[in-house]
């Protein structure tokens, strides 16, 4: 892990719509949480480490950054949590934490270091990202093609619009609904649907060009079959 550093809570702001989002277990939990109970600590990173290393994951630009990117977005969790007021679900907040964090990661990044993109999948990647379409009722050599275009869909997401991007990773791998992506990106609906139907172009476009680059191998495919209608 490297040093960690400290930001403002206000990075993310907080809800300002009626209370009535959280359920009694939910509040119970949470009443935990603030009261610093250890168990509750534990089950809050055993609830939501693996899917917010994942979010960061595919927000982030260096994926061996993310480890220390995910640390932070716990790290200011526990530190907010007694602000958190019940507007939304705590899965919403915390999600909107790490695409706040994973935001100003890639804002840092971009002002201290230049690093080319590159096509190929990385070999610390995590191993879910390889196997975002795979089937495990598949032949080998199904499989090996169906995490070739897995890889390739990772490499195209890594190079659209960041906003596109976000709008993309939460609707069609967290499988958030239009109104928690609302929520946790602090946009209209309006807003989400269009960057929805752009990014999803975007992708497709990218993904004409990885074909084109690596036909006749992938003469059969179509770039549409990999996206979500």
């Amino acid at each position: 892990m490297g040093t960690l550093v400290a930001h403002s809570s206000a990075d993310f702001p907080l809800d300002a719509r009626p209370v009535g989002f959280v359920c009694p277990e939910e509040r119970a939990f949470i009443a935990q949480l603030c009261a610093g109970d250890e168990a509750a600590y534990e089950g809050l990173i055993e609830r939501f480490e693996r899917p917010v290393f994942n979010l960061v994951s595919r927000l982030t630009d260096d994926s061996a950054d993310v480890p220390d990117v995910v640390q932070e977005v716990f790290l200011k969790v526990f530190r907010n949590i007694d602000s958190f007021r019940g507007n939304s679900s705590l899965k919403t907040w915390v999600y909107r934490i790490a695409v706040n964090e994973a935001r100003n990661h890639r804002r840092w990044f971009g002002r201290h270091k230049k690093q080319e993109v590159t096509i190929e999948p990385r070999p610390d990647q995590p191993e879910d990202c390889q196997e975002w379409l795979s089937d495990p009722g598949l032949s080998p050599l199904e499989l090996a093609i169906d995490r070739e275009r897995g890889a390739m869909i990772e490499a195209a997401l890594g190079e659209i619009n960041p906003s596109f991007r976000a709008v993309l990773v939460l609707r069609e791998i967290e499988g958030l609904n239009y109104d928690e992506i609302a929520d946790i990106l602090e946009i209209s609906l309006g807003t989400v649907k269009s960057r929805i139907v752009r990014g999803r172009e975007a992708l497709r476009e990218r993904l004409v060009e990885y074909l084109k680059q690596r036909e006749p191998a992938h003469a059969g495919w179509d770039a549409r079959t990999v996206i979500a209608e």
